[in-house]
Protein backbone atom coordinates (compact mmCIF):
# COMPACT_ATOMS: atom_id res chain seq x y z
CA UNK A 1 0.00 0.00 0.00
CA UNK A 2 2.95 2.26 0.66
CA UNK A 3 4.07 1.96 -2.97
CA UNK A 4 0.57 2.92 -4.18
CA UNK A 5 0.52 6.00 -1.92
CA UNK A 6 4.01 7.05 -3.03
CA UNK A 7 3.17 6.56 -6.71
CA UNK A 8 -0.04 8.58 -6.25
CA UNK A 9 1.75 11.35 -4.32
CA UNK A 10 4.25 11.70 -7.17
CA UNK A 11 1.47 12.08 -9.71
CA UNK A 12 -0.47 14.53 -7.55
CA UNK A 13 2.58 16.82 -7.54
CA UNK A 14 2.24 17.16 -11.32
CA UNK A 15 -1.35 18.47 -11.14
CA UNK A 16 -2.11 22.19 -11.40
CA UNK A 17 -3.33 22.33 -7.80
CA UNK A 18 -2.07 24.88 -5.32
CA UNK A 19 -1.63 24.72 -1.54
CA UNK A 20 -5.37 25.21 -0.99
CA UNK A 21 -5.92 21.66 -2.28
CA UNK A 22 -3.87 20.10 0.54
CA UNK A 23 -6.95 18.55 2.16
CA UNK A 24 -7.89 16.96 -1.16
CA UNK A 25 -4.39 15.53 -1.52
CA UNK A 26 -4.64 13.92 1.92
CA UNK A 27 -8.10 12.56 1.10
CA UNK A 28 -6.85 11.07 -2.17
CA UNK A 29 -3.87 9.40 -0.47
CA UNK A 30 -5.97 7.89 2.31
CA UNK A 31 -8.59 6.68 -0.17
CA UNK A 32 -5.92 5.09 -2.39
CA UNK A 33 -4.60 3.26 0.65
CA UNK A 34 -8.09 1.99 1.56
CA UNK A 35 -9.05 0.96 -1.98
CA UNK A 36 -5.78 -0.82 -2.73
CA UNK A 37 -5.85 -2.57 0.65
CA UNK A 38 -9.42 -3.76 0.00
CA UNK A 39 -8.45 -5.03 -3.44
CA UNK A 40 -5.53 -7.02 -2.06
CA UNK A 41 -7.59 -8.44 0.82
CA UNK A 42 -10.62 -9.48 -1.22
CA UNK A 43 -9.35 -10.27 -4.71
CA UNK A 44 -7.32 -13.15 -6.01
CA UNK A 45 -4.58 -11.39 -7.93
CA UNK A 46 -3.28 -7.92 -8.36
CA UNK A 47 -4.97 -4.55 -8.14
CA UNK A 48 -4.70 -1.93 -10.85
CA UNK A 49 -4.59 1.72 -9.82
CA UNK A 50 -5.39 4.41 -12.40
CA UNK A 51 -5.49 8.19 -11.83
CA UNK A 52 -7.24 10.40 -14.37
CA UNK A 53 -7.39 14.19 -14.12
CA UNK A 54 -10.04 15.74 -16.39
CA UNK A 55 -9.41 19.36 -15.40
CA UNK A 56 -12.17 19.36 -12.77
CA UNK A 57 -12.03 16.01 -11.01
CA UNK A 58 -9.34 13.49 -10.16
CA UNK A 59 -10.75 10.03 -10.82
CA UNK A 60 -9.03 7.38 -8.69
CA UNK A 61 -9.85 3.88 -9.94
CA UNK A 62 -8.80 0.60 -8.40
CA UNK A 63 -9.70 -2.56 -10.31
CA UNK A 64 -9.31 -6.16 -9.21
CA UNK A 65 -10.30 -9.64 -10.37
CA UNK A 66 -12.96 -10.28 -7.70
CA UNK A 67 -16.40 -10.14 -9.36
CA UNK A 68 -18.17 -9.77 -6.01
CA UNK A 69 -19.34 -6.22 -5.43
CA UNK A 70 -19.00 -4.93 -1.88
CA UNK A 71 -22.11 -5.10 0.25
CA UNK A 72 -23.43 -2.62 2.77
CA UNK A 73 -21.17 -1.59 5.67
CA UNK A 74 -20.60 -4.33 8.20
CA UNK A 75 -22.57 -4.09 11.43
CA UNK A 76 -19.45 -5.05 13.43
CA UNK A 77 -17.36 -2.21 11.96
CA UNK A 78 -17.55 -0.20 15.18
CA UNK A 79 -14.91 2.03 16.71
CA UNK A 80 -12.67 -0.89 17.70
CA UNK A 81 -12.94 -2.85 14.44
CA UNK A 82 -9.74 -3.40 12.48
CA UNK A 83 -11.53 -3.86 9.15
CA UNK A 84 -14.86 -3.21 7.46
CA UNK A 85 -14.71 0.58 7.22
CA UNK A 86 -12.73 1.17 4.01
CA UNK A 87 -15.60 2.18 1.75
CA UNK A 88 -17.10 4.23 4.57
CA UNK A 89 -13.86 6.20 4.66
CA UNK A 90 -13.93 6.66 0.87
CA UNK A 91 -17.57 7.80 1.08
CA UNK A 92 -16.62 10.41 3.68
CA UNK A 93 -13.61 11.71 1.73
CA UNK A 94 -14.58 11.56 -1.95
CA UNK A 95 -16.98 13.91 -3.70
CA UNK A 96 -18.57 10.82 -5.27
CA UNK A 97 -17.72 7.21 -6.04
CA UNK A 98 -19.10 4.25 -7.93
CA UNK A 99 -18.60 0.55 -8.51
CA UNK A 100 -18.89 -1.27 -11.80
CA UNK A 101 -18.14 -4.73 -13.12
CA UNK A 102 -15.29 -4.92 -15.59
CA UNK A 103 -13.25 -7.69 -17.23
CA UNK A 104 -14.58 -10.39 -14.93
CA UNK A 105 -13.85 -8.32 -11.82
CA UNK A 106 -14.81 -4.89 -10.58
CA UNK A 107 -13.52 -1.36 -10.42
CA UNK A 108 -14.20 1.23 -7.76
CA UNK A 109 -13.74 4.82 -8.86
CA UNK A 110 -13.72 7.79 -6.50
CA UNK A 111 -13.89 11.40 -7.71
CA UNK A 112 -12.06 14.20 -5.92
CA UNK A 113 -12.53 17.86 -6.78
CA UNK A 114 -9.90 20.16 -5.30
CA UNK A 115 -10.80 23.49 -3.73
CA UNK A 116 -13.66 22.24 -1.58
CA UNK A 117 -15.44 20.31 -4.30
CA UNK A 118 -16.26 23.37 -6.40
CA UNK A 119 -16.60 22.67 -10.08
CA UNK A 120 -15.57 25.81 -11.99
CA UNK A 121 -17.90 24.86 -14.85
CA UNK A 122 -21.08 24.10 -12.89
CA UNK A 123 -20.90 26.19 -9.74
CA UNK A 124 -21.39 25.01 -6.16
CA UNK A 125 -19.89 21.79 -4.79
CA UNK A 126 -21.55 18.51 -5.65
CA UNK A 127 -23.21 16.53 -2.87
CA UNK A 128 -21.15 13.64 -1.59
CA UNK A 129 -22.67 10.52 -3.00
CA UNK A 130 -22.48 6.85 -2.25
CA UNK A 131 -21.97 4.13 -4.80
CA UNK A 132 -23.61 4.00 -8.16
CA UNK A 133 -23.56 0.43 -9.39
CA UNK A 134 -23.61 -0.38 -13.05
Amino acid sequence: MRAARQWTAGHLESLPWDDSAADTVHSVLLSVSELVTNAHLHAAGTAHLVLTWDGRCLHVSVADADPNLPGPPRADAGAGATHGRGLGIVTALADSWDIHACHGGKAITACFRPYGGADPHTGPPARRAGPRRS
